[in-house]
């Protein structure tokens, strides 16, 4: 399913969020994660996946488009260092900036548009977030989703921020991160313990992607990742792989794609102060990472070395959901005049 915060389609109502602007706002796809209060995974670092709620995640990992949009409507300044210059430098980046200070712009590389973001930190995935939340556009970064004090880079309250209730983008917490990655229950044709090892549906770990000048997964299929520098260096791309081009065939049950491999993804998890959670691999990483039994604790601060990047998920607005019901119960009271 394709959202924009311009529309949401629920229950055969389309519905328009008033707070939304209609105008250049990107777009996410997005899954829907079910099953709310299902057991979680035991793990030697702890139990995850256990989610009590429904929700959606991203299809994909949040790309070089969509942040570059991000980039154009918050930092024609960047006082945040929402931007890095290695995203230009380093061929595994994908976005290029021009102009001074006031007037920045920013715009994607060529063949990079649908390759995912990197060298972004755990500060800069929330502060996407906050964005999405508030319309997209001249939306604020600091609340919202997440309230950032101090307006520096890095907020003074920064061991403490969490998600705000009523949140509508956020950056999954370890535990949605972890279900839309490896759940699937074995009465439905899941492993025995309803979790796989790897996100690709499979206890097997994935064969090695290669990819072709483009950043194409040239060998998609069953159980296919990018890690381990298997995608063939190239002077456009380095190493980073087209967001799904490992096929559907190499989704997680809830059919997100590269969960495993590709790029390590933050979520929200303090794990031990101020160290924020990531999961699922990279393309410069073995193939143990992509492992359920694997998690990363870093510095939020950190943009290392083109391995970093995030994906985005959601929940309904509660208002949406009363519009829709209220649009619900008019088509019904319309069909009803029309058969008295």
């Amino acid at each position: 399913m394709r959202h924009t915060l311009a529309s949401l389609f629920f229950a055969g109502a389309l519905i328009f969020p008033i707070h939304a602007t209609l105008a250049a706002l990107i777009t996410v796809d997005t899954v829907p994660v079910g099953d709310p209060g299902n057991a979680g995974d035991v793990q030697p670092q702890g139990v995850f996946g256990a989610v009590a709620h429904e929700y959606r995640i991203g299809t994909f990992e949040v790309t070089n488009d969509q942040y570059a949009a991000f980039l154009n409507a918050k930092a024609a300044s960047d006082p945040l260092i929402l931007y890095t210059v290695n995203m230009a430098t380093n061929p595994r980046g994908g976005i290029v900036r021009s102009g001074v200070s006031g007037s920045y712009t920013y715009a994607v590389k060529p063949d990079m548009g649908n390759k995912p973001v990197n060298y972004v930190n755990w500060f800069d995935a929330v502060r996407f977030s906050n964005w999405l939340h508030n319309g997209q556009g001249s939306g604020d970064t600091e609340t919202g989703a997440y309230t950032l004090l101090g307006g520096t880079p890095l907020p003074s309250n920064s061991a403490s921020i969490a998600r705000n209730p009523g949140a509508i983008w956020f950056l999954p917490s370890e535990d949605e991160w972890y279900k839309a990655a490896y759940y699937q229950p074995a009465l439905l044709g899941g492993d025995v313990d309803d979790y796989w090892d790897y996100p690709t549906a499979t206890n097997t770990l994935p064969t090695m992607a290669s990819a072709d000048a483009f950043g194409n997964i040239n060998n998609p299929g069953v159980n296919v990742a990018n890690y381990d520098f298997g995608a063939d260096w190239n002077a456009l791309n380095g190493n980073v792989t087209t967001v799904g081009s490992a096929g559907p065939l190499s989704t997680s049950y809830y059919g997100t794609y590269d969960q495993g491999g590709n790029v390590l993804e933050w979520n929200e998890s303090l794990v031990s102060s101020p160290l924020r959670g990531m999961r699922g691999g990279g393309w410069g990483l073995s193939g143990a990472p992509l492992a359920a039994d694997f998690r990363f604790q870093v510095g939020p601060l950190s943009k290392n070395g083109g391995t970093f990047g995030f994906r985005v998920a959601t929940v309904p607005e509660p208002s949406t959901l009363v519009l829709a019901g209220l649009a619900g119960l008019a088509m019904l009271s319309a069909r009803r005049r029309r058969m008295s």
